[in-house]
Parts: C-alpha cells; structure tokens; sequence
C-alpha cells in the first residue's frame, strides 16, 4: 500500500471527537440514558475518548462497552469458514437506553448493520445511534450515521487507516492509502 496523505492528525481526531460529543449531548439532552457501544476493534479506544469528554463537559459517567460483530456479519463465509466470536462486554441493561455505536470508519455500513443486530441480542434499546470518525462512503445498504467527524470521498481503490495508541502503539490519526 502506498501512502496518499494524511487525512487527520493526532489534535484534529480529538477537536472532531469533541464536537461529535456536543452533538450528541444536545441531540439527546443531556447524557441521561446513554450507552456508548465501541465496535471492535478500533471504536472502543474512540468511544472512551467520547466517555472522557462526557465527562469533562457535562460531569457525566456514562457507560462504555464494545461488542464483536464477527458472527452477524453477511459476508462472514467470504471472509472464513472458521470463525471465531470475539469477546463482547456490555456495561449495564440496554433495555430503553440510547446505544450510540462507536466505529472509526463506515464505508458499506455491513459492519454497521451487523453491530445493530448485535445489540438487540443484549436487550431493546429505546434508540439506536451511529457515530463514525469516517465516512468514506460507498454505502451498499441504507445505514447513515448521526454523528460524523469527517467525510472523505474515497474510490474502491482506497483505503482509510486509522490509528489509535492503544491497539496501534502510535498517535490517533487517519491516512489515505493506494491500494
């Protein structure tokens, strides 16, 4: 893979991540009721960074969970014959609370889909909502998310990269690479 650009540095993922976190406080009145749900892998270190600035603007504790989405996804013969469900932890009752999912990037929104289906083995929430750090469209089902830090048109070709210290040992981040 051939690096095209960095999209994002380390300072404009936490100013995006920020205002993805005004947005959804006023979208949902406050942090009452609200779950965040990181999807494996790299959503989880994004939803405690949101967690964190709950925290910090509103005093607020909100919970924070991820799930694994390898068992509902629709393509899941084309990726193994073997697969194997990851370790999934939800951090209270999610029946009438607000789930907002937590990804890095969406892009056909299967995984998406696949996340949506996860949580409703756990419980029926009130209301489910999306968060991306990414949308790079390209959407084959018609998922939208409602909280978004940034769209960046990409082609097929394409591939958007995002880093986190915790899983990647390096600076958040996003970058644009050829495949």
């Amino acid at each position: 893979m051939e690096l095209r650009s960095e999209i994002m540095t380390e300072a404009e993922v936490a100013r995006s991540l920020a205002r993805i976190t005004h947005e959804m406080i006023e979208r949902n009145h406050g942090t009452q009721d609200i779950v965040l749900l990181g999807i494996r892998r790299r959503g989880l270190p994004l939803a405690e960074r949101i967690a964190a600035n709950m925290k910090r603007f509103e005093d607020a504790e909100v919970p924070v969970g991820f799930i694994d989405v390898t068992l509902y996804r629709d393509d899941l013969t084309e990726i193994t014959n073997l697969p194997a469900a990851g370790e999934t932890h939800i951090p209270c009752d999610l029946n009438g609370k607000c789930c907002i999912l937590v990804d890095d990037v969406i892009f056909t929104g299967r995984t998406a889909r696949a996340a949506i289906e996860a949580v409703f083995k756990y419980g029926r929430p009130a209301m489910i909502q999306l968060a991306v750090l990414i949308d790079r469209g390209h959407r084959e089902l018609p998922i939208r998310p409602d909280f978004v830090g940034k769209n960046i048109p990409t082609a097929r070709s394409e591939l958007i990269a995002v880093t986190v210290p915790e899983i990647d040992g390096e600076p958040c981040g996003v970058k644009l690479y050829e495949r």
